[in-house]
Protein backbone atom coordinates (compact mmCIF):
# COMPACT_ATOMS: atom_id res chain seq x y z
CA UNK A 1 0.00 0.00 0.00
CA UNK A 2 0.92 3.45 0.01
CA UNK A 3 0.71 7.02 0.90
CA UNK A 4 -1.57 9.21 -0.49
CA UNK A 5 -0.49 6.35 0.74
CA UNK A 6 -0.13 10.10 -0.22
CA UNK A 7 -1.70 12.30 0.82
CA UNK A 8 -1.66 15.98 0.78
CA UNK A 9 -3.44 18.74 2.49
CA UNK A 10 -3.17 22.46 2.45
CA UNK A 11 -1.17 24.24 5.08
CA UNK A 12 -2.68 26.61 7.59
CA UNK A 13 -4.80 29.49 6.33
CA UNK A 14 -2.33 32.11 7.55
CA UNK A 15 0.46 30.58 5.50
CA UNK A 16 1.17 30.40 1.81
CA UNK A 17 -1.13 27.74 0.41
CA UNK A 18 0.26 24.86 -1.67
CA UNK A 19 -1.17 24.93 -5.09
CA UNK A 20 -3.77 22.28 -4.59
CA UNK A 21 -5.39 23.71 -1.56
CA UNK A 22 -7.94 26.19 -0.48
CA UNK A 23 -6.98 28.73 2.18
CA UNK A 24 -9.28 27.21 4.74
CA UNK A 25 -9.09 24.01 6.73
CA UNK A 26 -6.35 21.41 6.41
CA UNK A 27 -6.84 18.31 4.34
CA UNK A 28 -4.77 15.49 2.97
CA UNK A 29 -3.77 16.95 -0.28
CA UNK A 30 -3.61 20.56 -1.30
CA UNK A 31 -6.81 21.68 -2.88
CA UNK A 32 -7.34 23.42 -6.14
CA UNK A 33 -6.56 27.04 -5.45
CA UNK A 34 -3.68 29.30 -6.43
CA UNK A 35 -0.94 29.99 -3.93
CA UNK A 36 -1.23 33.17 -1.91
CA UNK A 37 1.30 35.53 -3.46
CA UNK A 38 1.38 37.78 -0.39
CA UNK A 39 1.53 35.69 2.77
CA UNK A 40 1.44 37.67 6.00
CA UNK A 41 4.77 38.61 7.45
CA UNK A 42 5.74 37.34 10.89
CA UNK A 43 8.77 39.58 11.18
CA UNK A 44 7.37 41.56 14.10
CA UNK A 45 6.62 38.36 15.97
CA UNK A 46 10.19 37.14 15.55
CA UNK A 47 11.96 40.21 16.82
CA UNK A 48 15.71 39.89 16.75
CA UNK A 49 16.05 36.84 14.50
CA UNK A 50 13.68 37.10 11.55
CA UNK A 51 16.43 37.58 8.99
CA UNK A 52 18.37 34.52 10.07
CA UNK A 53 15.26 32.37 10.20
CA UNK A 54 14.07 33.55 6.79
CA UNK A 55 17.53 32.96 5.32
CA UNK A 56 17.67 29.38 6.61
CA UNK A 57 14.16 28.56 5.42
CA UNK A 58 14.79 30.06 1.99
CA UNK A 59 18.02 28.09 1.67
CA UNK A 60 16.05 24.91 2.39
CA UNK A 61 13.54 25.71 -0.36
CA UNK A 62 10.76 26.66 2.05
CA UNK A 63 8.74 29.85 2.26
CA UNK A 64 10.59 32.42 4.40
CA UNK A 65 7.72 32.59 6.88
CA UNK A 66 6.86 29.42 8.84
CA UNK A 67 3.26 28.13 8.84
CA UNK A 68 2.54 29.24 12.40
CA UNK A 69 -0.20 31.57 13.62
CA UNK A 70 0.76 35.02 14.88
CA UNK A 71 -0.63 34.21 18.32
CA UNK A 72 1.84 31.35 18.70
CA UNK A 73 4.77 33.32 17.30
CA UNK A 74 4.26 36.09 19.86
CA UNK A 75 4.99 33.72 22.73
CA UNK A 76 8.37 34.18 24.37
CA UNK A 77 9.51 30.58 23.98
CA UNK A 78 9.89 31.10 20.23
CA UNK A 79 13.12 33.00 20.97
CA UNK A 80 14.69 29.80 22.33
CA UNK A 81 17.17 27.89 20.18
CA UNK A 82 15.02 24.77 19.74
CA UNK A 83 11.93 26.83 18.98
CA UNK A 84 13.85 28.64 16.24
CA UNK A 85 15.08 25.30 14.89
CA UNK A 86 11.54 23.91 14.89
CA UNK A 87 10.28 26.94 13.00
CA UNK A 88 13.06 26.63 10.43
CA UNK A 89 12.30 22.93 9.80
CA UNK A 90 8.59 22.90 10.51
CA UNK A 91 7.45 21.43 7.19
CA UNK A 92 10.32 18.92 7.20
CA UNK A 93 9.28 17.62 10.61
CA UNK A 94 5.62 17.55 9.55
CA UNK A 95 6.29 15.45 6.46
CA UNK A 96 8.71 13.21 8.34
CA UNK A 97 6.33 12.38 11.18
CA UNK A 98 3.28 12.23 8.91
CA UNK A 99 5.01 9.58 6.78
CA UNK A 100 6.34 7.92 9.93
CA UNK A 101 2.83 7.52 11.35
CA UNK A 102 1.49 6.26 8.03
CA UNK A 103 4.14 3.54 7.71
CA UNK A 104 3.89 2.58 11.38
CA UNK A 105 0.20 1.76 10.96
CA UNK A 106 0.66 0.20 7.52
CA UNK A 107 3.67 -1.99 8.22
CA UNK A 108 2.33 -2.77 11.66
CA UNK A 109 -0.89 -4.15 10.20
CA UNK A 110 1.04 -6.34 7.76
CA UNK A 111 3.24 -7.63 10.57
CA UNK A 112 0.32 -8.56 12.80
CA UNK A 113 -1.56 -10.40 10.05
CA UNK A 114 1.51 -12.23 8.75
CA UNK A 115 3.15 -13.16 12.05
CA UNK A 116 -0.06 -14.27 13.78
CA UNK A 117 -1.39 -16.44 10.94
CA UNK A 118 -2.83 -19.64 12.36
CA UNK A 119 -2.39 -18.50 15.94
CA UNK A 120 -4.79 -20.66 17.96
CA UNK A 121 -4.90 -18.24 20.89
CA UNK A 122 -6.47 -15.53 18.74
CA UNK A 123 -10.23 -14.93 18.82
CA UNK A 124 -11.59 -17.45 16.35
CA UNK A 125 -8.45 -19.53 16.65
CA UNK A 126 -6.91 -18.47 13.33
CA UNK A 127 -4.65 -15.47 13.80
CA UNK A 128 -5.16 -11.79 14.50
CA UNK A 129 -6.46 -10.50 11.23
CA UNK A 130 -7.42 -11.26 7.61
CA UNK A 131 -6.09 -9.45 4.54
CA UNK A 132 -8.62 -6.64 4.98
CA UNK A 133 -6.92 -5.73 8.25
CA UNK A 134 -4.01 -4.53 6.11
CA UNK A 135 -6.30 -2.28 4.08
CA UNK A 136 -7.65 -0.89 7.34
CA UNK A 137 -4.16 -0.29 8.68
CA UNK A 138 -2.92 1.58 5.63
CA UNK A 139 -6.12 3.58 5.29
CA UNK A 140 -6.02 4.68 8.92
CA UNK A 141 -2.29 5.37 8.69
CA UNK A 142 -2.75 7.68 5.72
CA UNK A 143 -5.66 9.51 7.34
CA UNK A 144 -3.80 10.10 10.62
CA UNK A 145 -0.56 10.95 8.85
CA UNK A 146 -2.36 13.76 7.05
CA UNK A 147 -3.48 15.23 10.35
CA UNK A 148 0.10 15.14 11.64
CA UNK A 149 1.49 16.82 8.51
CA UNK A 150 -1.23 19.45 8.13
CA UNK A 151 1.07 22.47 8.22
CA UNK A 152 3.25 21.18 5.38
CA UNK A 153 0.39 20.10 3.12
CA UNK A 154 0.38 16.44 4.19
CA UNK A 155 1.78 15.06 0.93
CA UNK A 156 3.52 11.98 2.45
CA UNK A 157 4.34 10.68 -1.02
CA UNK A 158 7.07 11.93 -3.41
CA UNK A 159 4.96 11.09 -6.48
CA UNK A 160 2.06 13.18 -5.17
CA UNK A 161 4.43 16.01 -4.25
CA UNK A 162 5.89 15.88 -7.77
CA UNK A 163 2.46 15.92 -9.39
CA UNK A 164 1.42 18.97 -7.37
CA UNK A 165 4.58 20.74 -8.47
CA UNK A 166 3.75 19.86 -12.06
CA UNK A 167 0.01 20.63 -12.16
CA UNK A 168 -0.72 22.81 -9.11
CA UNK A 169 2.36 25.02 -9.16
CA UNK A 170 3.69 23.92 -5.81
CA UNK A 171 7.19 25.50 -5.85
CA UNK A 172 9.72 23.02 -7.21
CA UNK A 173 12.27 24.20 -4.65
CA UNK A 174 10.25 22.43 -1.95
CA UNK A 175 10.39 19.05 -3.63
CA UNK A 176 13.90 18.03 -2.44
CA UNK A 177 13.32 18.66 1.27
CA UNK A 178 9.84 17.12 1.19
CA UNK A 179 11.27 14.09 -0.62
CA UNK A 180 14.00 13.68 1.99
CA UNK A 181 11.56 14.00 4.90
CA UNK A 182 9.16 11.45 3.41
CA UNK A 183 11.92 8.96 2.65
CA UNK A 184 13.43 9.22 6.14
CA UNK A 185 10.00 8.95 7.75
CA UNK A 186 9.31 5.63 6.04
CA UNK A 187 12.85 4.37 6.68
CA UNK A 188 12.73 5.07 10.41
CA UNK A 189 9.17 3.77 10.87
CA UNK A 190 10.18 0.41 9.36
CA UNK A 191 12.98 0.18 11.91
CA UNK A 192 10.58 0.76 14.80
CA UNK A 193 8.13 -1.86 13.48
CA UNK A 194 11.00 -4.34 13.18
CA UNK A 195 12.13 -3.65 16.75
CA UNK A 196 8.59 -4.20 18.00
CA UNK A 197 8.09 -7.51 16.17
CA UNK A 198 11.63 -8.94 16.25
CA UNK A 199 10.68 -11.72 18.69
CA UNK A 200 7.69 -12.70 16.57
CA UNK A 201 9.87 -12.71 13.43
CA UNK A 202 12.38 -14.97 15.15
CA UNK A 203 9.54 -17.22 16.25
CA UNK A 204 8.34 -17.64 12.67
CA UNK A 205 11.62 -17.75 10.75
CA UNK A 206 14.11 -18.86 13.40
CA UNK A 207 16.68 -16.86 15.35
CA UNK A 208 18.70 -14.71 12.96
CA UNK A 209 17.00 -16.14 9.86
CA UNK A 210 15.59 -13.53 7.50
CA UNK A 211 14.04 -14.43 4.14
CA UNK A 212 12.14 -12.77 1.32
CA UNK A 213 9.30 -14.11 -0.87
CA UNK A 214 8.73 -16.70 -2.26
CA UNK A 215 9.99 -18.40 0.92
CA UNK A 216 7.03 -19.84 2.83
CA UNK A 217 8.21 -18.19 6.05
CA UNK A 218 9.34 -14.90 4.46
CA UNK A 219 8.83 -11.80 6.60
CA UNK A 220 10.44 -9.21 4.30
CA UNK A 221 6.95 -8.44 2.97
CA UNK A 222 6.19 -6.73 6.29
CA UNK A 223 8.27 -3.78 5.22
CA UNK A 224 7.92 -3.44 1.44
CA UNK A 225 6.06 -4.97 -1.47
CA UNK A 226 6.90 -8.06 -3.51
CA UNK A 227 5.03 -9.20 -6.64
CA UNK A 228 3.28 -12.49 -7.24
CA UNK A 229 5.68 -14.94 -8.88
CA UNK A 230 3.51 -15.52 -11.95
CA UNK A 231 3.45 -11.86 -13.01
CA UNK A 232 5.43 -10.72 -16.06
CA UNK A 233 7.32 -7.45 -15.73
CA UNK A 234 4.77 -5.48 -17.75
CA UNK A 235 1.92 -6.59 -15.48
CA UNK A 236 3.89 -5.59 -12.40
CA UNK A 237 4.41 -2.11 -13.77
CA UNK A 238 0.84 -1.73 -14.99
CA UNK A 239 -0.65 -2.85 -11.66
CA UNK A 240 1.20 -0.08 -9.81
CA UNK A 241 0.57 2.39 -12.63
CA UNK A 242 -3.21 1.97 -12.72
CA UNK A 243 -3.55 2.12 -8.92
CA UNK A 244 -1.37 5.27 -8.78
CA UNK A 245 -3.41 6.84 -11.57
CA UNK A 246 -6.63 6.24 -9.63
CA UNK A 247 -5.01 7.59 -6.47
CA UNK A 248 -4.01 10.93 -8.00
CA UNK A 249 -7.16 11.30 -10.08
CA UNK A 250 -9.32 10.85 -6.98
CA UNK A 251 -7.19 13.14 -4.82
CA UNK A 252 -7.64 15.96 -7.32
CA UNK A 253 -11.36 15.19 -7.46
CA UNK A 254 -11.76 15.17 -3.68
CA UNK A 255 -9.96 18.52 -3.42
CA UNK A 256 -11.88 20.16 -6.27
CA UNK A 257 -14.31 22.51 -4.54
CA UNK A 258 -15.67 23.62 -7.90
CA UNK A 259 -16.86 20.04 -8.30
CA UNK A 260 -18.52 18.21 -5.40
CA UNK A 261 -15.33 18.02 -3.35
CA UNK A 262 -14.88 16.46 0.09
CA UNK A 263 -14.30 19.61 2.15
CA UNK A 264 -13.54 18.87 5.79
CA UNK A 265 -14.24 15.19 5.19
CA UNK A 266 -11.20 14.89 2.95
CA UNK A 267 -9.02 12.87 5.39
CA UNK A 268 -11.89 10.44 5.95
CA UNK A 269 -12.44 10.11 2.21
CA UNK A 270 -8.74 9.37 1.84
CA UNK A 271 -9.20 6.49 4.24
CA UNK A 272 -11.89 5.03 1.99
CA UNK A 273 -9.75 5.65 -1.10
CA UNK A 274 -6.73 3.82 0.31
CA UNK A 275 -8.90 1.04 1.70
CA UNK A 276 -10.56 0.62 -1.70
CA UNK A 277 -7.27 0.53 -3.58
CA UNK A 278 -6.00 -2.17 -1.24
CA UNK A 279 -9.21 -4.18 -1.51
CA UNK A 280 -9.29 -3.99 -5.32
CA UNK A 281 -5.65 -3.72 -6.45
CA UNK A 282 -3.55 -5.16 -3.62
CA UNK A 283 -3.16 -8.77 -4.71
CA UNK A 284 -0.66 -8.62 -7.56
CA UNK A 285 2.02 -6.23 -6.28
CA UNK A 286 0.85 -5.08 -2.84
CA UNK A 287 -0.18 -1.58 -4.03
CA UNK A 288 2.96 0.30 -2.94
CA UNK A 289 1.96 3.54 -4.72
CA UNK A 290 4.63 5.42 -2.81
CA UNK A 291 8.43 5.46 -2.93
CA UNK A 292 8.63 6.60 0.70
CA UNK A 293 6.51 3.67 1.88
CA UNK A 294 8.38 1.08 -0.21
CA UNK A 295 11.98 2.07 -0.93
CA UNK A 296 12.67 3.52 2.54
CA UNK A 297 11.45 0.40 4.40
CA UNK A 298 13.12 -1.83 1.78
CA UNK A 299 16.44 -0.17 2.48
CA UNK A 300 15.86 -0.62 6.22
CA UNK A 301 15.09 -4.33 5.73
CA UNK A 302 18.35 -4.67 3.79
CA UNK A 303 20.24 -3.02 6.63
CA UNK A 304 18.54 -5.32 9.16
CA UNK A 305 19.84 -8.48 7.52
CA UNK A 306 17.38 -9.53 4.84
CA UNK A 307 20.20 -9.45 2.34
CA UNK A 308 20.56 -8.55 -1.31
CA UNK A 309 17.45 -10.51 -2.23
CA UNK A 310 15.34 -7.50 -1.21
CA UNK A 311 16.64 -5.97 -4.47
CA UNK A 312 16.79 -9.06 -6.71
CA UNK A 313 13.46 -10.66 -5.74
CA UNK A 314 10.83 -10.68 -8.47
CA UNK A 315 13.41 -10.11 -11.19
CA UNK A 316 14.72 -6.92 -9.56
CA UNK A 317 11.20 -5.69 -8.98
CA UNK A 318 12.35 -3.02 -6.50
CA UNK A 319 12.58 -0.28 -9.15
CA UNK A 320 8.92 -0.59 -10.18
CA UNK A 321 7.45 0.87 -6.94
CA UNK A 322 9.90 3.74 -7.41
CA UNK A 323 9.15 4.63 -11.04
CA UNK A 324 5.58 3.49 -11.63
CA UNK A 325 3.90 5.69 -8.96
CA UNK A 326 5.47 8.79 -10.52
CA UNK A 327 4.20 7.80 -13.97
CA UNK A 328 0.75 6.88 -12.68
CA UNK A 329 0.27 9.96 -10.50
CA UNK A 330 1.33 12.31 -13.29
CA UNK A 331 -1.03 10.57 -15.70
CA UNK A 332 -3.90 10.65 -13.18
CA UNK A 333 -3.40 14.35 -12.51
CA UNK A 334 -3.19 15.03 -16.23
CA UNK A 335 -6.44 13.15 -16.90
CA UNK A 336 -8.36 15.02 -14.23
CA UNK A 337 -7.14 18.44 -15.30
CA UNK A 338 -7.70 17.81 -19.02
CA UNK A 339 -11.20 16.36 -18.77
CA UNK A 340 -12.70 17.66 -15.51
CA UNK A 341 -10.90 20.51 -13.76
CA UNK A 342 -11.75 24.08 -14.75
CA UNK A 343 -9.58 26.09 -12.32
CA UNK A 344 -7.02 28.50 -13.72
CA UNK A 345 -4.26 27.36 -11.34
CA UNK A 346 -3.60 24.24 -13.43
CA UNK A 347 -1.01 24.50 -16.17
CA UNK A 348 -3.34 22.41 -18.31
CA UNK A 349 -5.79 25.31 -18.34
CA UNK A 350 -3.23 27.83 -19.55
CA UNK A 351 -2.13 28.53 -23.10
CA UNK A 352 0.11 25.84 -24.56
CA UNK A 353 -0.18 23.84 -21.32
CA UNK A 354 1.84 26.45 -19.48
CA UNK A 355 4.60 26.53 -22.08
CA UNK A 356 3.69 30.08 -23.01
CA UNK A 357 5.83 31.26 -20.10
CA UNK A 358 8.78 29.30 -21.43
CA UNK A 359 8.23 30.78 -24.87
CA UNK A 360 8.01 34.33 -23.49
CA UNK A 361 11.24 33.88 -21.56
CA UNK A 362 12.96 32.39 -24.57
CA UNK A 363 11.99 35.20 -26.97
CA UNK A 364 14.43 37.84 -25.61
CA UNK A 365 17.26 35.30 -25.74
CA UNK A 366 16.39 34.41 -29.33
CA UNK A 367 16.14 38.09 -30.25
CA UNK A 368 19.60 38.81 -28.82
CA UNK A 369 21.02 35.86 -30.70
CA UNK A 370 19.48 37.05 -33.97
CA UNK A 371 20.83 40.59 -33.41
CA UNK A 372 24.32 39.23 -32.75
CA UNK A 373 24.14 37.12 -35.91
CA UNK A 374 23.09 40.15 -37.99
CA UNK A 375 25.97 42.22 -36.62
CA UNK A 376 28.39 39.49 -37.61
Amino acid sequence: MSSQPQYCQPPRADYIVPVTSTPTTPSYQPSNGPANPNPPSHTSALEGKPSQLEHVRSALGLHPHPPVSDDHLQQEHHQLLWSQTRLALREFFAEFFGTFVMVMFGNGSVAQVLLSAGEASAPGGNGYGPYQSISWGWGIGVMLGVYVAGDSGGYLNPAITFTNCLFRRLPWRRFPIFFLAQFLGGFCAAGVVYANYIAAIDNLEGDGVRTVPPSKTATAGIFCTYPQQFLPRASMFFSEFIASTLLMFMIFALKDDSNLGAGKLFPLMLFFLIFGLGACFGFETGYALNLARDFGPRLMSYALGYGSQVWSAGGYYFWIPIVSPFCGCVFGGFLYDVFVYTGDDSVVNSEWFGNKRVREKALPVRKRAEDSFERV
